[in-house]
């Protein structure tokens, strides 16, 4: 009986040719997605290998002045990364209030109905074309700057920061929603049985429980304000100015035109991205909540 028992097995005992075909199909998947990562890097970091061989490291990044198409040339990203900051630090200061607050009120206070009708409505917004942005921010955002006493040029880093910050709201508000509404209901009912008001439940028991998830949405909302090409091409201006001064024209790392300098301005952008991802996993598995 007990030789019986030993012989028998959960595991079946051939494998069907069916499974064999989808575990084929799934680790060529996931081939290809290493691989195009890793041809995006090397198609990346050579060009940018040449251009280092021809331009000072140090020169391209303590540089203050971004000329590469005059005759005097000149490779100083500095004024690219502040206007890539200075867009970006407007963006986030629209997108992770108003994204926070919406993924709030759709996980705590609407109810399923509303719920289901305006999560879809607000994750709209992620699928209008950048350049339509651009052209909302050229031609309506700047304009009505200037109406209520803002002295902003035609090209500026405020109004392509402002709806650049509109277009991530659905990053930040659907990544957030989801990893409240993960946090379990027992903590909620726990809140509520000791005489605790929805504001505070959502504000001091749901946000901190969820806070893994929502920074990980900040973070890739800033991602994606970091790499953001239309929206600063038609907006910003594409003047390489070291200025915070939101109302001047600036230029940000995702749009200048020299060939070579693509490749090293890409490199830099794709090291930022990666710094602030690495910074994110860190935080999310710090402050990560686990429950049973």
């Amino acid at each position: 009986m007990a030789t019986r028992a030993e012989s028998l097995s959960l595991a079946p005992a051939r494998k069907r040719r069916g499974e064999v075909l989808i575990r084929a199909a799934l680790a060529a998947c996931a081939l290809v997605s290493v691989a195009t990562t890793v041809g995006i890097v090397v198609a990346l970091f050579l060009p940018a290998f040449e251009f280092f061989q021809e331009v000072s490291f140090w020169d391209y990044i303590t540089g203050t002045e971004w000329a590469p198409l005059f005759l005097q040339q000149s490779f100083g990203v500095i004024p690219l990364i502040v206007g890539t900051l200075s867009v970006t630090l407007w963006a986030s200061l629209i997108a992770i209030p108003l994204g926070l607050g919406s993924a709030i009120f759709l996980s705590e206070y609407a109810g399923p109905r509303l719920r289901g009708s305006l999560k879809p409505a607000l994750e709209l917004l992620a699928g209008i074309p950048t350049v339509v942005y651009g052209y909302f921010a050229l031609t309506w955002v700047t304009p009505h700057l200037k109406d209520i006493g803002i002295s902003v040029g035609v090209f500026n880093a405020l109004s392509a920061g402002l709806v650049m910050g509109v277009m991530i709201i659905p990053t930040v508000a659907s990544l957030s929603e989801d990893a409240m509404s993960a946090v379990p209901r027992d903590l909620r009912y726990g809140a509520y049985a000791l005489g605790s008001s929805k504001l505070q439940v959502s504000t001091r028991i749901v946000v901190p429980a969820a806070v893994s998830g929502i920074v990980a949405s900040f973070v890739l909302g800033i991602s994606r304000a970091i790499g953001e090409t239309m929206i600063v091409l038609l907006a910003a201006g594409q003047q390489p100015n070291l200025s915070f001064d939101p109302r001047q024209a600036v230029e940000t790392m995702s749009g200048s035109v020299e060939y070579k300098t693509i490749f090293a301005v890409g490199a830099t952008l794709f090291v930022m991205t990666l710094i602030v991802n690495a910074v994110s996993i860190r935080l999310v598995r710090k402050y990560r909540e686990v429950y049973e």
